[in-house]
């Protein structure tokens, strides 16, 4: 009972220092140094996602934005309107890819997208929370130092408040992600005992819509 206590008492330290970081990654966020391309994430809050990768685009911080997991139903001039993108950037210099159905998934669109670039740094634009899995993945198939990565943490309201633990929702929001991330460095530490695979590169393909 005494070692389920402890567990518990680590799990949420680990808990409130995994919140804190995610609350400083918006605080101070310097801007990013150019690189070849800049990849938005999809998932809760896409369209800021997105018009931030597209600001830092327009800000000529990368060549090509690349968005990851857009959903199949969702056109291109539905999600250039938005997210306010000026056309003629968007028309000429970004790429939508409709296959990642995850965060596994968008690691490994992001992988393919850029090897077919030929691109080796990356800007990439997801939620605060979702940012520390994000990179953990992403750096499972895009490893330094063959690339480099840098990140722009978009901010979430309801986590920016002092006392986000008062919010039931941003409560459950923190837990299941901490949880997720947990697990996500369980894999990666037991996948670290035995050689890596090499990861196939497949060539990217965008889906007309």
């Amino acid at each position: 009972m005494a070692a389920l206590l402890v567990l518990a008492m680590i799990w949420v330290a680990g808990l409130f220092a995994f919140a804190d970081r995610v609350q400083r990654s918006t605080a101070d966020q310097a801007p990013p140094a150019p690189a070849d391309g800049i990849v938005a994430l999809t998932g809760a809050n896409s369209n800021e996602r997105i018009a931030a990768a597209v600001g830092l685009l327009t800000q000529r911080l990368g060549q090509r934005v690349l968005v990851s997991g857009v959903n199949r139903e969702v056109t291109r001039d539905q999600l250039r309107n938005a997210t306010g993108a000026v056309r003629r950037l968007y028309d000429c210099c970004v790429d939508l890819g409709f296959t990642a159905a995850d965060t596994v998934g968008n690691a490994r669109e992001t992988a393919d997208w850029a090897r077919t670039m030929r691109y080796r740094s990356l800007i990439v634009v997801t939620s605060d929370y979702h940012m520390p899995r994000a990179m953990l993945e992403l750096r499972a198939v895009l490893r330094p130092p063959a690339f480099t990565l840098q990140t722009w943490a978009t901010p979430t309201p309801a986590l920016k408040v002092r006392h986000w633990w008062r919010s039931p929702g941003a409560v459950r929001l923190m837990v299941v992600e901490y949880s997720k991330y947990l697990a996500i460095l369980g894999r990666e530490a037991v996948l670290g005992l035995g050689p890596r695979a090499t990861p196939v590169q497949a060539p990217y393909q965008e889906v007309p819509h």
